[in-house]
């Protein structure tokens, strides 16, 4: 078979361990959490994520100490702490994880917040954001602890009229930040770029509007203003970005404290990138990161003569993405003919209702076959899963074995962040569970939906609720 692989000269999934979580091996066989993919397939099913758990609440801990090290007071700075951006991968047991590691947890909905608060998550480490947040969303944050959650993250002005009535009719002094768009915007799609002036985020600095929120806010007996909050985008690669956001947040900063306005805190969002395939650059590190945001708010901070705020950020893929790996199992293989050679499809037993990315963002992953070693060439190959829709693609291009066959495994790394928050139904399909590996014997974190669980919600075939 006449295969072109010229684009595909990139090292091979299993030649990159920044892929995969800590407990990956690969011997013939992929081994997460010290069990096979063959045998995990055999005793759980698939399609599956699994979640090393050792390998997210290290990298957990990892935001939480190089946050704290870097903007340690003992340097003259105010402090530093790392929040999880729970939209990335939210469960009980993750929540559970990230916080026992010093993580805060971010959330942005009614379900995100109550989970956070029922899986133990101190109130004073949570935060809520969100364009359109509900009554309930604000009653929930208001009323939680002993003071509320600690920040509420303000999103236009009409909201601040909101959250001051509802923190006055239950007798709290509401903690809140505002959501600033700064003009700096950076990422690899449109969609998660979200800083730039026209999008749903935010109060614009140029225009004043941010300016003008912190003021009102200010007057308001019911609000306790906590400081200025920014995010520019996601799965960004350079720190340059996130440096200029953080100076005009400061620089606001200033202005504030002219007008007898104290900004304790500053935070400066996450989108920090990872790695998804062989051609991927190596991902920034975490210390990096921090020493690289560190550098640039002490000189601005100097520059203006200010104190030093607290400084936070909001990782979520860079903390859990390279955490979970998901399994498929092969069904259909056919060489599908292309000018000038030909294209393997390989189709597996989910598809975009486990990982929308790939259709939504045009988003790149890589595939590894997982159960057996292949003496067969490399050919170029295309991972599909079983929807109706010829834009259900796993894996654009990757090289597999030009004998690969139904019953095998495919692994898909690096699959934590958005994986089974943005899985669907679609075709009727159930969402896959989560498995979790790397602490003990393996577990589910998440159960794996059933027919039964799919078809509770249909009048027609349910019991009356």
């Amino acid at each position: 078979m006449n295969r072109d692989l010229e684009s595909l000269k990139a090292p091979l999934p299993s030649e990159r361990p920044d892929l995969w979580p800590w407990s990956a091996k690969h011997d013939g066989q992929l081994h997460l959490g010290g069990r096979s993919a063959e045998s995990l397939v055999a005793s759980f099913g698939s399609p599956m994520y699994v979640l090393d758990e050792a390998d997210l609440m290290g990298r957990a801990t990892v935001w939480a100490t190089v946050m704290a090290e870097e903007f340690w007071d003992g340097y003259g700075m105010g402090g530093g702490s790392a929040y999880f951006a729970a939209k990335a991968f939210m469960s009980a047991r993750v929540v559970e994880l990230v916080t026992s590691a010093g993580m805060g947890v971010d959330t942005a909905s009614l379900g995100e917040l109550t989970l956070a608060l029922r899986a133990g998550a101190d109130p004073n480490m949570v935060g809520l954001h969100g364009n359109n947040k509900s009554d309930e969303e604000l009653r929930l944050a208001i009323s939680a602890g002993d003071a509320g959650i600690a920040r509420i993250v303000i999103d236009s002005m009409d909201e601040i009229d909101r959250v001051a009535a509802i923190a006055k009719e239950l007798g709290r002094k509401a903690r809140v930040m505002i959501r600033v768009t700064t003009g700096v915007h950076a990422g690899g799609h449109e969609f998660i770029a979200t800083a730039h002036e026209d999008q749903k985020f935010g109060l614009s600095l140029s225009t004043g509007q941010a300016l003008e929120a912190a003021r009102e806010i200010a007057k308001r007996e019911s609000l306790d203003f906590v400081g200025l909050h920014a995010h520019i985008g996601s799965q960004i690669r350079e720190l340059d970005a996130f440096a200029e956001s953080a100076s005009r947040l400061l620089g606001l900063m200033g202005t504030l404290h002219e007008e007898g306005i104290e900004c304790r805190e500053v935070d400066l969002g996450g989108g920090y990138a990872i790695t998804y395939t062989g051609e991927d650059p190596e991902a920034m590190s975490p210390k990096d990161i921090a020493r690289t945001l560190a550098g640039a708010v002490r000189t601005a901070c100097e520059e203006m003569g200010l104190k030093v705020p607290h400084i936070s950020i909001e990782p979520g893929r860079s903390t859990v993405g390279p955490s979970v790996v998901t399994l498929y199992t092969v069904g259909t293989v056919k060489e599908v003919p292309l000018e000038g050679g030909s294209r393997l499809y390989v189709s597996v037993d989910g598809g975009m209702s486990d990982n929308i990315r790939p259709a939504l963002y045009d988003a790149k992953y890589t595939a590894l076959l997982a159960n057996r070693t292949s003496k067969e060439p490399l050919v170029l190959s295309r991972v599909v899963g079983k929807h109706c829709e010829s834009g259900d693609i796993v894996v654009t291009e990757v090289a597999l074995p030009a004998d690969i066959r139904a019953g095998d495994i495919l692994a898909v790394p690096a699959t934590g962040a958005y994986g089974h928050t943005m899985s669907s139904n679609y075709n009727m399909l159930t969402r896959p569970g989560t498995l979790g590996v790397g602490m003990g014997e393996p577990k589910w974190v998440v159960y794996p939906e059933t027919l039964s669980d799919l078809f509770a919600r249909d009048a027609a075939l349910s019991p009356e609720k």
